[in-house]
Parts: structure tokens; C-alpha cells; sequence
């Protein structure tokens, strides 16, 4: 049985229990921050649903969705659980509720439960993925070439931005308040950018990108070293694909280091 929950307060115990098992714990309830913004929002947020499985009047399940319909898009903000009859049960529920819409999965990589109810559906995976954090002071880099967004370079930002993803560049432009924006320009094109939330106490690279023809040239380095710069006092962290060898080079050259075992994957399903 599937109900809307309007309080978390009888399901503490619960949601502190699964989120201590290392193998069902939600990546995405990791600080106070995310506890604020993925799970307690979800109580007055009305594009966010929490729902609560339950068997025999039990808690088996609780989930938070962000659900934007008219955009046919849903993400998992909170799961948690170790059955997989509850997967299966919120699943029925989307399927039944959002038909046709892209439902977007973060998961830690040893959730079975979650990963065989998506594996079943014909869900797309995408690589394991670690958490790194700056702990350490990055090298001097020149940053001649990179410059907040402007209106100048909006249209340009835009088209090349990655579309494989909620926050497309459009998206990005409109939240200022959200995110800040740095971008690689060379002879008055733009040939990379950064996209850095900017609101919390640990922020992070939400979306970096070099044209294939400009990498292995410094710009990658030059972004993200105006990102850090930009970014102090606050900590800064960024999610990285496990088998992205480069990409995870460049962060330890400018200070960042890893747990060793990775932190989530993302799996995308169209509901149905």
C-alpha cells in the first residue's frame, strides 16, 4: 500500500536506520544540507511528493520525488528501503501516475533491491560515480579566457550546452539565484564552461564541459580553477564517473581527493 505522507515525524526511526546500512543508504541524504533541501522540502515544495510503502500497516518504504509534469520529468530525490517488493510497488505507482514521463534514479551502487527492479524495466545505467572533495590548496593557474556568463555569450552557451539532462542551458540561464556560470572564450567563442551551484555551504560542479577539439589544452583547468576561486570561503565537492581516468587526473592535480568506494550511479527509466 502506496500513501502521500504530510509528516516524516513517525518515520525517523526509520529513515535513520536504512540511511545508516551502507548498502541501501540514500547518496543523496549525506549532509544536513541535503536532509533540508531532498527530504523536509518536500513537506510545503508542491512540485515534490513523498510517499510512504507500507505492509501490514508497516513502513517498508520511503520515497521523495521531484515531479515536474508538464514537463514529463520525475527525479528520486529520496529512496529508501531493503525490499524490493516496495521498489517494485513505487514503481507500479509511477508507472500508473506518470505514464511517459523520464524518471531519473541516484542510487549507491550496492542497492540490488533498486538496481534489479530497474534492470527489469529495461532501465539505461550509467557508470559508478565517486564523491571528491577539495582539501587542498590548487596550484597557481593562468585564467586568461574565462569569464562569467554574459549576455554577450548567452546564445552560444546555450547551443552547446550538454541536452542529455534536466538543467539544460536554458534551464541554467534562468536560475541565477542557482547557479553561477564561467565560461572558456577564445576569439570570441565559446568552447567550454562550467556550471556551479552557489547557495550552499559545500557546492559543486553541476555540469562541465570542453569541446572535444580544445581538450588537453588547459582550459578544463582554467575553469575549474575560476570555479574554486569563486566559490571560496564555501567547501567545494563534485561527483565524477569512476572510469572518467582524465577527468579524475585533473581533480587531483588541483586539490581534490576520493573515497575509494564509489558513492552512487544514475539510471534513467521512462515511466511506463
Amino acid at each position: 500500500m502506496i500513501r502521500e505522507l504530510t509528516s516524516f515525524e513517525p518515520y525517523r526511526d526509520f529513515i535513520q536506520e536504512i540511511n545508516a546500512d551502507p548498502r541501501y543508504r540514500e547518496p543523496m541524504l549525506s549532509t544536513e544540507e541535503q536532509f533540508e533541501g531532498n527530504l523536509y522540502s518536500a513537506l510545503t515544495d508542491p512540485d515534490k511528493t513523498a510517499l510512504g510503502v507500507f505492509r501490514d500497516g508497516v513502513m517498508t518504504g520511503l520515497f521523495v520525488f521531484l515531479i515536474i509534469k508538464e514537463e514529463k520529468y520525475i527525479e528520486m530525490l529520496v529512496g529508501l528501503s531493503r525490499s524490493p517488493a516496495a521498489y517494485e510497488e513505487i514503481a507500479d505507482w509511477l508507472a500508473a501516475n506518470c505514464p511517459g514521463c523520464h524518471v531519473d534514479f541516484v542510487f549507491h551502487p550496492k542497492n540490488d533491491a533498486i538496481r534489479d527492479m530497474l534492470e527489469k524495466r529495461g532501465a539505461s545505467f550509467d557508470p559508478e560515480q565517486f564523491k571528491m572533495v577539495l582539501t587542498g590548496d590548487p596550484p597557481a593557474v593562468d585564467m586568461t579566457g574565462v569569464e562569467p556568463l554574459s549576455a554577450q555569450y548567452e546564445e552560444q552557451y546555450i547551443a552547446m550546452h550538454d541536452t542529455d539532462r534536466y538543467w539544460t542551458g536554458d534551464k541554467v540561464v534562468k536560475a541565477p539565484d542557482t547557479f553561477r556560470v564561467f565560461l572558456a572564450v577564445d576569439g570570441g567563442t565559446v568552447i567550454g564552461y562550467i556550471d556551479m551551484t552557489k547557495n550552499n555551504e559545500e557546492n559543486e560542479p553541476f555540469d562541465f564541459l570542453v569541446k572535444e577539439e580544445y581538450r588537453r589544452r588547459g582550459w578544463g583547468r582554467k575553469l575549474l580553477a575560476k570555479a574554486i576561486e569563486e566559490n571560496r570561503p564555501k567547501r567545494m565537492m563534485l561527483i565524477v564517473d569512476a572510469d572518467n581516468a582524465p577527468a579524475i587526473a585533473l581533480y587531483h592535480s588541483m586539490g581534490f581527493t576520493n573515497d575509494p568506494e564509489p558513492v552512487n550511479q544514475c539510471a534513467t527509466w521512462i515511466a511506463g
